[in-house]
């Protein structure tokens, strides 16, 4: 039992007093009005932690500098931190982590620019200040409101995703010891299974309405200025291949010479040639982190892109901008987009979501309907069969009706023959 304390003099500390064994101390000041403080040394996080208890009675701060240790003692054994971090730095330290993934090849840059895009929308729910040691599991239950809110249209499968990564970064805190959860509890999502994953598709009129206005917006005529016609060129196959190859969008444009394996001539069942390229899909922008090959028709697009750009040394990039090492810009690729779009008179692209990714769409549902396996075209597009089956197995009754009446088939190979 501590000894009463005797009167403070001056600003010096005059009564310190060890408690529970020497374990943690109170004390008091002067400067501090005389109300007893408590203090305990954090072994783990090698730092005193100093708390006001309060009061000016030594009886009462005897009681809650007890209180204060077994609290803050079980707090330790479960591997909460004392001290802790912000959220801010949790943020920061999780995306750093990450970023080693890319390093490592586990995951994409368009991977991580997700990651960064979502930890964003976690700082704009929480304040970067607020402190991990602050956080339960209730914390981001009504996350989904909020993000429903904040942005009118946001999908549920946008909010179940950025949920699952939000879970990630919590169980990376836990496991570092920063948080004593490694799962935060959130509001059900409820999404119909024939809406998960399901893909807006151009129907065959569109895709023939596409493909007949890049020709004039690719034309002298529509560019007098080289620099945009050739760029505009570059769109055209851009859009061609991706029809043809499967490729992902991203891929798509992470594409380098060294990349094209061989163009072949080949003929078709009717005895009609057909130029077929070899794509090698590297695992580092594959999504799915392995490689494959790709063989689809379309050689004469990379024949063509190859003869008009001046950058086709092995490790230029194929869609590239001033130079073989720089890309086209992600605003100008998505910038034609929207003018072909607006082109055809897809005035709603937007809430249909047709995207450059609606290309690859297109190209396996074509495939679907000229029967080719779900099991090659797997392969080809870099996913499984049961993502296949319960994403692109479907036909919409539009599509039906409008490949039945126009006056056009599709091959094996899913393309448009006249």
């Amino acid at each position: 039992m501590a000894r009463k304390p005797r009167k403070s003099k001056g600003n010096k500390s005059t009564d310190n007093h060890e408690i529970l064994g020497g374990k943690c101390s109170i004390f008091r000041v002067a400067q501090s009005g005389d109300v007893w403080q408590f203090k305990m040394w954090v072994t783990e996080e090698q730092k005193y932690l100093r708390k006001s208890l309060r009061t000016k009675d030594f009886d009462t701060a005897l009681i809650r500098a007890e209180e204060k240790y077994l609290q803050t003692y079980s707090d330790i054994t479960t591997g909460r931190k004392i001290f802790g971090m912000s959220l801010g730095q949790l943020v920061s330290e999780f995306i750093d982590w990450r970023a080693e993934d890319v390093d490592a090849g586990n995951i994409t840059k368009g991977r991580l620019v997700t990651i960064k895009s979502q930890c964003r929308h976690v700082l704009k729910y929480k304040s970067a200040e607020l402190k991990i040691s602050e956080l339960d599991r209730n914390s981001f239950f009504d996350y989904e409101v909020y993000r429903k809110k904040s942005v009118t249209g946001t999908q549920s499968v946008t909010i179940r995703n950025e949920q699952a990564t939000i879970n990630q970064m919590i169980d990376y805190a836990y496991r570092k010891g920063y948080a004593h959860f490694a799962k935060f509890d959130f509001r059900k999502i409820s999404i119909k299974k024939d809406k998960i994953g399901r893909r807006s598709v151009f129907s065959l009129e569109e895709y023939d309405k596409l493909v007949r206005f890049l020709r004039s917006y690719s034309s002298k005529k529509q560019c007098p200025d080289e620099a945009l016609r050739n760029e505009r060129l570059m769109i055209r196959d851009a859009v061609l291949i991706a029809s043809n190859s499967m490729l992902r969008v991203g891929e798509l444009w992470q594409l380098r010479w060294s990349d094209i394996v061989g163009i072949e001539t080949r003929y078709d069942e009717q005895e009609n040639p057909v130029n077929l390229v070899t794509v090698s899909v590297r695992a580092e922008i594959c999504k799915t982190r392995t490689s494959r090959e790709v063989v689809c028709r379309g050689g004469e697009y990379f024949e063509r892109l190859k003869k008009r750009s001046k950058y086709t040394s092995a490790n230029d990039y194929i869609f590239a901008s001033t130079n073989g090492t720089t890309r086209i810009s992600k605003r100008k690729w998505y910038a034609h987009w929207k003018n072909l779009m607006e082109g055809i008179g897809i005035d709603d692209y937007a809430e249909r979501k047709l995207t450059w990714y609606s290309l690859r769409h297109f190209a396996i549902t074509c495939r679907i309907r000229s029967g080719v396996s779900y099991l090659d075209i797997s392969h080809l597009a870099g996913t499984s069969v049961s993502n296949i089956e319960s994403i692109y197995g479907h036909w919409d009754d539009a599509m039906k009706r409008s490949a039945a009446m126009k006056n056009f088939a599709i091959d094996k190979s899913g393309i448009i023959v006249r």
